[in-house]
């Protein structure tokens, strides 16, 4: 698939209708998206045929990337039922399947099952400070093959040196810097939209930790 293709696809999938600012619920833009997905699969390989798990999936946008680029198995995980139906309603409009689980990330157990691949954009840990973190270290527990993350580029150097240094990576790579648009969401939102600069990351866990 190309990635015009892809990014059309997901910029027609229905996003929040209620987004909780407790839970940092922003849609993850079609242009984001398309591009992370796109490059962790025509770069490295990572999603065709390969078992990805989304964390903090929201509306499953990607989730529903991972399945239109031919991951053999896709789990999307999230805490917000709302959210979930919302996904679930996504992928069934665009007949892919995809198994949908309401889950904090912080209690999720996958032990005996083998995970490829996660991709997330987790909270930026503005309202839940080290939420970011969080997500991060429970990925990289997970992962057998790759974590790709989004993070806000004023983090980059304690992102790295964190992962590498706590999280047992055995690379930490930022792939390219997106910027992801921000709409007004929320009634403290004070502009229509504000430009984030965003680094796309690609995280390698050590092949051989203890999973």
């Amino acid at each position: 698939m190309k990635l015009k293709q892809l990014e059309s696809y997901l910029g027609n999938l229905e996003q929040f209708s209620n987004p909780k600012i407790e839970l940092e619920q922003y849609p993850t833009g079609s242009h984001i998206a398309s591009r992370m997905l796109y490059t962790a699969e025509n770069s490295f390989g990572d999603i065709s045929g390969k078992v990805v798990a989304d964390f903090g999936c929201g509306c499953g946008t990607l989730s529903i990337a991972s399945a239109l680029l031919g991951a053999e198995y896709v789990v999307g995980i999230d805490v917000d039922t709302e959210s979930l139906e919302i996904a679930g309603e996504n992928a069934e409009d665009l007949e892919v399947d995809i198994n949908f689980v309401q889950c904090d990330i912080n209690n999720l157990s996958l032990r005996g099952q083998i995970v490829d691949t996660v991709v997330m954009n987790p909270p930026f840990g503005t309202r839940k400070k080290g939420a970011d973190m969080n997500f991060l270290a429970v990925a990289m527990k997970v992962a057998s093959q790759a974590v790709y993350s989004l993070h806000k580029t004023t983090t980059r150097d304690h992102i790295k040196k964190t992962v590498l240094r706590d999280l047992n990576a055995k690379s930490a790579e930022v792939i390219c810097e997106l910027r992801y648009d921000v709409p007004q969401l929320y009634k403290f939102h004070k502009k229509k939209e504000v430009d984030i600069a965003v680094d796309l990351w690609r995280f390698v866990p050590q092949r051989d930790q203890e999973r």
